[in-house]
């Protein structure tokens, strides 16, 4: 059996099963009457070259000051912005980072995120990219987790997975995530598609961190009878 996408979710899903991403602190956003879809937007910045374990600890500072709303965001003094994300690391890049995305989502979309996802996906993703410091990978993780939008996103973890196997893909950002759309399209019908591409990515991460990392677990990996690399390893 040829491994695609869509053998590839299959065998990971029975493996893994439903990871439940992104991971919102729900009761927060009930209290402070805040949308916790800002947390994701926060969260999706943060994450960059950096561990989720760094990142719990800026969300955690941010919703201990009531920061995590847009204008609050918009309007706060960087240097207290940056202390708040320092754990992340890069703090001061990521600071002024999510304060511009602030800055975009209050001055344009007066704080209404269901405003700003009713956009056309194509056209949402150009104005995200078009923000300093937002790329590919950020933008399509707002797209996905926070927009509920069909948009797969690629990783250093999926273009290792791609090479490994290897997938029928080149290695470029827009290449991998064409590949693996274009093969779901195929098999799934398009309001099933957000959930497919949540799941996959999920998957996929757990995949890495566990089994297919730097230093790989080949024996024990789910996808060893699938996989060449593998094979040289064993040469």
């Amino acid at each position: 059996m040829k491994l695609t996408p869509h053998v590839l979710y299959k065998i990971l899903m029975n493996e893994f099963g439903n990871q439940n991403w992104w991971p919102i602190d729900q009761t927060y956003h009930k209290k402070n009457h805040s949308d916790p879809r800002f947390e994701v937007i926060v969260g999706a910045i943060l994450t960059q070259n950096t561990a989720w374990t760094n990142v719990e600890k800026s969300l955690n500072k941010l919703k201990s000051k009531n920061m995590l709303e847009i204008q609050k965001t918009a309007e706060s003094d960087i240097e207290t912005l940056q202390n708040l994300v320092r754990s992340s690391g890069f703090f001061n890049q990521k600071a002024s980072r999510i304060k511009k995305l602030a800055q975009h989502l209050h001055q344009n979309y007066h704080d209404d995120l269901d405003e700003f996802f009713d956009n056309d996906l194509h056209e949402l993703r150009v104005e995200l990219l078009s923000l300093r410091g937002i790329g590919p990978e950020t933008a399509d993780s707002i797209l996905l987790y926070a927009g509920n939008l069909p948009i797969f996103v690629v990783d250093a973890y999926t273009k290792r997975i791609c090479e490994r196997l290897p997938l029928d893909t080149l290695n470029s950002y827009n290449d991998v995530q064409k590949y693996f759309e274009t093969d779901l399209n195929r098999k799934y019908p398009e309001k099933e598609l957000m959930r497919i591409y949540n799941e996959l990515h999920a998957l996929i991460v757990v995949l890495a961190k566990n089994y297919c990392k730097k230093k790989p677990a080949c024996y024990i990996c789910p996808l060893q009878n699938h996989c060449k690399f593998k094979n040289k390893l064993s040469k």
